[in-house]
């Protein structure tokens, strides 16, 4: 048996309880992929990101993990809601989701604001299973956005967003050959790119703003810090249905050989990519109201 088959084996049969646990052993699984040559794998993380981005960190490395290709998942209760069923015999997703409970205030402190006499706690995590689409059948389903190589009212939503940000946004041939640069507070972009290539270069430009403007940057090199960029706006174009091209191998200077890096960065990506996503457009009516299964606490 190969070392990913035991590691995978070795998740399955000791299945891991919280969400440290969970990232900890997809996170091992990634490194083994990624020394064995398997540049791909990191790829379908990303990919992963960009269907699942409503999900926590731990839950989509595991739904990359148990099903690469997967494309819209959802509890068995759910399909059912929306006219589809579970076919017999498919294995679910195991992902976790949150066991939450009440903690009524003291009386003393509820009288002061009766309309907060209660507050939600999370209590834990259990078992739960998803199913992807291709493992169900039944009506079809509203089409989700799909761009196709333009991302439509994106870039304006995007711009939009930034404003609301206090970043500025202009175009300049000055920059040239560079495509795009940030200056913390100021985005400039060089004009003449395609609505694709403008769009991608946004987005890179936007995930610096976000993630590379602050204490963090001292902490990381300039390789990583445009490494995480560009794996963002990977995750995001590929959710506005744009052709990002090959993610691949260079990713794989996200970590040089260090787990904790490499678990940082991709959360990190996960994040920002999820803050620009929920920028860009409100989420889908089917996908809002789906699965409780589905919004698990990151």
């Amino acid at each position: 048996m190969s070392s990913n088959a035991n590691t995978i084996a070795t998740i399955e049969s000791r299945k891991p309880n919280t969400k440290q646990e969970l990232i900890a052993a997809n996170i091992k699984l990634l490194i083994e992929q990624l020394e064995a040559g398997h540049s791909d794998a990191l790829t379908n993380y990303l990919t992963a990101m960009s269907r699942f981005h409503s999900y926590s960190f731990g839950n989509v490395l595991e739904i990359a993990r148990q099903m690469p290709a997967a494309t819209r998942v959802a509890g068995f209760w759910t399909w059912k809601n929306l006219g589809r069923s579970v076919k017999a015999g498919q294995k679910g997703i195991r992902i976790l989701a949150p066991i939450v409970g009440v903690r009524r205030k003291k009386d003393a402190e509820a009288q002061k604001d009766i309309t907060k006499q209660n507050e939600r706690i999370l209590l834990g995590f259990r078992n739960a299973y998803v199913f992807d689409i291709s493992q169900t059948d039944g009506v079809d389903l509203p089409e989700m956005r799909e761009v196709s190589g333009d991302p439509g009212e994106s870039i304006d939503r995007l711009t939009d967003f930034l404003h609301s940000k206090g970043i500025q946004l202009v175009y300049n041939e000055k920059i040239a050959p560079a495509l795009g640069m940030s200056y913390g507070g100021r985005i400039a972009l060089l004009p003449g790119q395609s609505k694709a290539e403008t769009f991608a270069t946004l987005v890179h430009e936007t995930a610096h703003e976000l993630l590379h403007k602050s204490d963090r940057r001292t902490a990381t090199t300039k390789t990583v810090r445009e490494t995480e960029a560009e794996a963002v706006a990977f995750v995001v174009g590929k959710a506005v249905g744009l052709v990002t091209g090959s993610a691949s191998a260079d990713y794989i200077q996200l970590y040089k050989g260090n787990a904790s890096l490499l678990a940082e960065s991709l959360e990190v990506i996960q994040q920002t990519a999820s803050v620009i996503l929920a920028a860009l457009e409100p989420p889908v009516a089917e996908e809002a109201a789906a699965d409780e299964l589905a919004e698990v606490a990151a």
